[in-house]
């Protein structure tokens, strides 16, 4: 299905979202917020959907919000701030509602510029692989602002809160090797070889029995933010309905007949 702002795919399980607007960076205007926020939605009541990769189709992953309206004060920008406000709760956060509510892994596939609500985009994904060229800012101080997507939840989470202070408080371009050295990518790799990369890991993911798929990303996800006593406890009630469960046992079968 395609838009003119986004177009996706389902093929063997992955659900590929690829931005296409090149002309604006893939900013986060209300048209491409909303084709995005549609898009994952629509993945997440997918039952045939197992990973979801996001991509761009043009120099950069997204640009963020498009400083030409900002100027303007219109689109996302315009009217009062309550006005903004509800435009920021109905739009951008069903982005970060979507994403962060996928019951399935996503995968970001970053090349240029992932800035402001672009590098939020990416930080939402569960795993970000770069390209070489990408570049990441969390860049709204330079603009007066402030993450209004949620990036400051997620990136204190993934490098710790005094460097995502530190990245908030300089706007600081970092390249994708420094994003690999503060493990906001899992790996950086050439340029031509991004797509193919990225495409072979979601295949990877989306090849796994789906019902222990969803519950090993739930797992890992809650325990990252509970204690040992609730985590081991998730864990004894996942891995009961699995053991008793269809999956594994034909998953067990299989295993045995291919060492046969």
């Amino acid at each position: 299905m395609s838009t003119s702002l986004v177009h996706t795919d389902v093929a063997d399980g992955v659900f590929t979202l690829t931005l296409d607007a090149p002309d604006t960076g893939n900013a986060l205007d209300v048209a491409m917020t909303n084709a995005v926020a549609n898009a994952l939605e629509r993945a997440n009541a997918m039952p045939d959907v197992h990973c979801v990769l996001i991509r761009s189709s043009g120099r950069h992953f997204c640009t963020g919000g498009n400083v030409k309206d900002m100027a303007r004060g219109t689109d996302l920008m315009a009217g009062t701030a309550a006005e903004v406000q509800h435009r920021l709760r109905a739009g951008l956060h069903r982005i970060t509602r979507a994403l962060h509510g996928l019951e399935v892994p996503s995968v970001a596939a970053v090349n240029g510029a992932a800035v402001g609500a672009g590098f939020d985009l990416a930080l939402m994904c569960d795993v970000r692989i770069a390209a070489q060229s990408a570049r990441f800012a969390e860049s709204f101080l330079r603009l007066g602002l402030v993450s209004g997507i949620g990036g400051a939840w997620f990136l204190t989470r993934i490098v710790g809160v005094a460097k995502a202070m530190e990245l908030t408080l300089t706007s600081e371009f970092i390249t994708a090797e420094t994003a690999h050295e503060l493990r906001i990518v899992s790996r950086v790799v050439p340029d031509e070889d991004l797509d193919q990369e990225c495409l072979a890991l979601a295949h990877t993911v989306a090849a796994n029995p789906p019902q222990a798929l969803r519950m090993a990303k739930r797992l890992v996800r809650e325990s990252a933010e509970s204690g040992l006593p609730a985590a081991l406890e998730m864990a004894a009630s996942m891995q009961a309905i699995l053991l008793c469960g269809d999956e594994h046992r034909s998953r067990v079968q299989q295993f045995l007949a291919a060492r046969n």
